[in-house]
Formats: C-alpha cells, sequence, structure tokens
C-alpha cells in the first residue's frame, strides 16, 4: 500500500507531461508530414528560410520552386514551413 502512494504522484506526473507536451508534439508532427505529402505543382509555399514562391516540380523527395524573375531553386520536401495557397 505504501508504494501505491509513492508511485501515484510519478504516474500523475508522467500522465501530465503525457497530455500537455508529448500528444501536442505528435498532433503537430503528423500534421506536418501531412502537408508535405500533399504538396502539388502550382501551390504557393513558404520555406523554412523564408523564401516565398511557387512549387514548379515536384519529386519524391525534392521540390523546384520558382522564386520569380526565372529564378527556381531546389529544396528538399521537408524545407517547406507552409502552404499559403488562398482557399
Amino acid at each position: 500500500m505504501e508504494m501505491l502512494g509513492a508511485l501515484l504522484p510519478l504516474l500523475l506526473m508522467f500522465a501530465i507531461f503525457y497530455f500537455l507536451l508529448i500528444r501536442p508534439q505528435q498532433k503537430r508532427q503528423k500534421k506536418v508530414k501531412e502537408m508535405h505529402e500533399s504538396l502539388q505543382k502550382g501551390d504557393k509555399v513558404i520555406t523554412i528560410g523564408g523564401l516565398h514562391g511557387k512549387i514548379d516540380a515536384i519529386d519524391d523527395d525534392r521540390i523546384v520552386v520558382d522564386a520569380g524573375s526565372d529564378n527556381k531553386l531546389t529544396f528538399d520536401r521537408s524545407a517547406v514551413r507552409e502552404v499559403v495557397n488562398p482557399d
């Protein structure tokens, strides 16, 4: 019985950490992964470096971003921070 009293606060702390830190992080990672998988040619994107452009070509793990003035840059899919298409 005494051991249960000692373990209960630890279990409670773990549950709090799980619901406040671990679970929300997993949800964010899942959302970002889905966004990277759904990228399409023509999407307007912002990279993690702050470059704004339009996807000109897309591959399994790379994208070519048209940054205007005939400038085309190649990035990994994971370099896309967000898609800013007007919905």
